[in-house]
């Protein structure tokens, strides 16, 4: 076995093998989603992710034998600290072998990176914050990776406890088939909440799509203000979310939910693109062809499966039974375009008021933890 050592990426060189390790480890995986390599690499450019608007980032890769093993990612978030706790750090972008010496430097090296920059805890993996793919899976491995979430083999959690880490909050995941009928007590709260006066669930209107994002940053910064380790998304990033995802929403499965003529909540279905992502296997062209961006738009045709991309309520208008509303006019207009399975989450696991919907309408097939260390 030769030696390991971890270098911090400092030209084009290292952003290749720190972009590259994650298809060359899990290429063989039929569950994985290769996201697309020119979508990783704008990811990666402060001039584009408006992570680096209020953050900083370092990143590393482990070589063995001149090969890339292992990569991570050092982030000091400015906004989390000013929110929570000015002393934690992330680690993110975790990828590795399956050894516990390549792990543990990996882990050493972020953490001492976040430690000269006066962090006292580690916290991830989030990438790059816990609004994008955050957490390792630790169940539920026989299931594919659906959109925007994370995705990872078995042997990563034993690997990030052995080098000191430990729990620090759980999110679950939910899969359910598409219903013709909504559960009886789901559509009795619904129902309950359609007879309120000024209550009215409308689709969000696509001819004015940036003012309904500005609405959509404002609800779901409210509703989601008071959960564990959330920062408020910036106009840039729900924009530049809108842009990746504008060519495949349905406008039925993007709802607004309105008391007396105010937006109160809104909930949000995407088709779940990891089909099309295996299908282009991480490039949209080879030898110079449009072959991967052909397979894509094949394969989306094949969509059959939904991700919740996000929803909430604002504080002053739960309890009106919003939820269940929103709820049941997406699952009908899931079912009226031909769709036939969902997926809701992740969902703290902590958060009882949308754990107790979620139950009523599917059933929590995955974990993703996060990991804490003192530094």
């Amino acid at each position: 076995m030769g030696t390991t050592r971890v270098a911090s990426v400092r030209d084009r060189a290292g952003q290749s093998d720190f972009l590259r390790l994650p298809y060359r480890l899990h290429g063989g995986d039929a569950l994985w989603a290769p996201p697309l390599l020119r979508e990783r690499r704008r990811f990666l450019d402060p001039a584009v992710n408006p992570f680096f608007e209020f953050g900083e980032a370092k990143l590393f890769v482990a070589y063995r034998d001149g090969r890339p093993v292992g990569r991570i990612a050092a982030l000091v978030n400015h906004r989390h600290n000013e929110l929570h706790d000015p002393g934690a750090g992330f680690f993110g972008l975790f990828d590795v072998v399956d050894d516990v010496t390549v792990a543990q430097r990996l882990l050493d090296a972020a953490a001492g990176w976040l430690r000269d920059r006066g962090k006292e805890t580690m916290l991830g993996p989030a990438n790059f914050t816990f609004n994008h793919e955050s957490g390792v899976l630790v169940d539920g491995f026989d299931r594919a990776q659906s959109l925007l979430t994370p995705y990872n083999p078995r042997y990563y959690p034993a690997l990030i406890e052995a080098a000191g880490l430990t729990k620090a909050k759980d999110f679950y995941a939910w899969h359910g088939p598409v219903p013709t009928e909504v559960p009886t007590g789901v559509a009795r709260a619904a129902e309950w909440a359609a007879r309120r006066p000024g209550v009215r669930v409308r689709k969000v209107r696509m001819g004015g799509f940036a003012a309904e994002l500005r609405l959509f940053r404002d609800i779901y910064n409210a509703a989601w203000s008071g959960n564990w380790g959330f920062s408020p998304m910036t106009d840039r990033q729900v924009a530049r979310l809108a842009r990746e995802l504008r060519p495949v929403v349905h406008p039925e499965l993007l709802l607004v939910a309105e008391v007396g003529g105010e937006p109160a909540g809104m909930l949000l279905l995407v088709p779940d693109i990891c089909v099309a992502l295996r299908a282009a296997g991480g490039r949209l062209t080879r030898w110079g062809l449009p072959v991967g961006l052909v397979r894509m738009r094949r394969a989306a045709r094949r969509i059959t499966h939904l991700r919740t991309l996000a929803g909430g309520v604002r504080p002053e208008h739960r309890r009106l039974g919003l939820d269940a509303l929103m709820y049941r006019e997406l699952m009908r207009a899931a079912y009226r375009l031909g769709f036939q399975t969902f997926e809701m989450g992740p969902t703290l696991e902590d958060n009882q008021p949308v754990i107790r919907v979620a139950s009523r309408l599917a059933t929590r097939t995955k974990t993703y933890r996060i990991y804490h260390r003192v530094i």
